[in-house]
């Protein structure tokens, strides 16, 4: 780490160019984060680097902003870490909620809005595939995978979805234990002050467990939304576009927002920089505007806040411990069955209509994973075939 901390002020200057400039996913994010903390400004060496990725990798949440809380908290402690999620953040968190006030003005059945969703369906196919080679690189993973995306298939919604989750735990905590598991070296040290830690982990159980209560007590679409949002937001695992299955079961079910708006910002999502997870800012923004769009992004991002605080101090101890990380791997196995289960509903029911769309759907993947175009390109390329199309 480097000789001297850094001020909130700095930390926010630079995750706002990282915000402004960091395309193509979570694990493009890490790259990008890399070449501006390590190689250009030297707050990090290569091994503190990693081990906060570990720790992401760890946690539920979306990686790249949880790599990006934990350095400004290793830098400058919760000052740090909120100035680096705003200015990670805020920029692709805007673009979106101003394209939910594009996209109630047009109609949701135009050729470009069909292209969006249909480049949607190709941006989860390779996330599928990639995380299939990833997280189930053996047939028990494999197979684990493939019962998660039966049973949340049988079974529609969060509770189909925290079934498999749970499962996926259980299965792994009992039978996918290794021996020779590489641990890296020490934890780099944390400016987070213990208490301030436990506090944290204490107000996530809290919340979790009351959130869902209140939505029961008090029905209204506000306490309804916090709700769900934090829950999805508390239950990512694997990589931000499990956000898809998690972030669908709470607004299209209810009739919030269409499921044809859902899946066009879904695939506007795949081109603009910085987390995926700020789409939630263009779900809260459709359901009751400006307000809705800060409580949803807020919601959306508070356990990933609460989770880093709390769990970076204890994080070289926990490491250590080897049923977490047995869990952990059945619990990223049960991820990519919840994706391929989303693959097919909403993602393919919601976009793929005609052999033409097929096409179209497999030109992109294609495009993605053979031509490694980037995936804005491939997003505004399914945009302009879609409106041709139409």
């Amino acid at each position: 780490m480097g000789p001297r901390r850094s001020s909130p002020g700095e930390i926010f200057v630079a995750f706002l160019g990282l915000g402004l400039t960091a395309f193509g996913g979570p694990v493009a994010h890490v790259g990008f984060f890399r070449e501006v903390i390590v190689v250009r400004r030297g707050w990090l060496d290569d091994r503190d680097f990693t081990d906060l990725v570990a720790l992401a990798q760890f946690l539920p949440g979306p990686a790249s902003s949880q790599v990006g809380i934990a350095i400004g908290a290793t830098r400058a402690g919760l000052a740090g870490a909120l100035a680096a999620w705003v200015g990670f953040t805020a920029p692709s968190a805007i673009l979106m909620a101003l394209f939910a006030l594009v996209i109630t003005r047009v109609d949701t059945g135009a050729g470009w809005l069909n292209g969006l969703k249909l480049a949607a369906v190709a941006v989860v196919a390779r996330a599928v595939w990639a995380m299939a080679r990833r997280l189930c690189p053996d047939r028990a993973r494999a197979s684990l995978a493939l019962v998660a995306a039966v049973v949340v298939i049988a079974w529609p919604g969060s509770g189909g979805q925290m079934a498999a989750l749970l499962g996926g735990a259980l299965v792994g905590w009992a039978m996918l234990g290794h021996d020779d598991d590489d641990l890296p070296g020490a934890a780099p040290s944390a400016t987070i002050d213990r208490r301030l830690a436990v506090a944290s982990l204490a107000v996530f159980a809290i919340l979790l467990a009351a959130l869902p209560l209140a939505a029961r007590l008090w029905p209204t679409t506000t306490v309804v939304m916090v709700d769900g949002f934090f829950r999805a937001g508390a239950l990512i695992f694997g990589g931000g576009h499990v956000i898809l299955p998690m972030l669908e079961a709470v607004v299209v079910p209810s009739g919030w927002v269409d499921r044809d708006v859902f899946l066009a910002g879904y695939g506007a999502a795949q081109a603009i920089p910085g987390p995926l997870l700020s789409f939630s800012a263009y779900l809260g923004m459709t359901i009751i505007g400006v307000a809705g769009a800060a409580l949803a992004l807020g919601a959306a991002f508070l356990p990933s806040f609460l989770l880093v605080l709390g769990v970076l101090p204890f994080w070289e101890m926990l490491r250590r411990r080897r049923a977490a990380r047995t869990a952990m791997r059945g619990v990223n196995a049960a991820v990519v069955g919840l994706l391929l289960a989303a693959l097919y509903d909403p993602v393919w029911i919601g976009a793929v209509s005609t052999p033409l769309y097929v096409a179209l759907v497999l030109a992109a993947v294609g495009a993605l994973a053979l031509w490694r175009m980037p995936p804005w390109l491939v997003v505004g390329l399914c945009a302009a075939a879609g409106e041709i199309i139409g």
